[in-house]
């Protein structure tokens, strides 16, 4: 699967959460983290949605999928 998330946002992320400074070896593991929550609430979202009997992936089914 690719990675889709730039380094350059998680540095972003960090520091409005009040960082001064982020390494790059945070950076990677902060989207590694990021990418592999995403990738479960993705998979839980798609589960929502057929259940619902659609095809397409709504706001709500990710609101519900990140719930669990």
């Amino acid at each position: 699967m690719t990675r889709l998330l730039p380094l350059a946002a998680m540095e972003n992320i960090l520091k409005q959460c009040g960082a001064e400074r982020v390494s790059d070896k945070a950076k990677v593991a902060m989207k590694n983290v990021m990418e592999d929550i995403a990738d479960d609430i993705a998979a839980k979202a798609i589960q929502f949605a057929k259940h619902a009997g659609r095809t397409t992936v709504k706001g709500s089914d990710i609101k519900l999928a990140n719930k669990e």
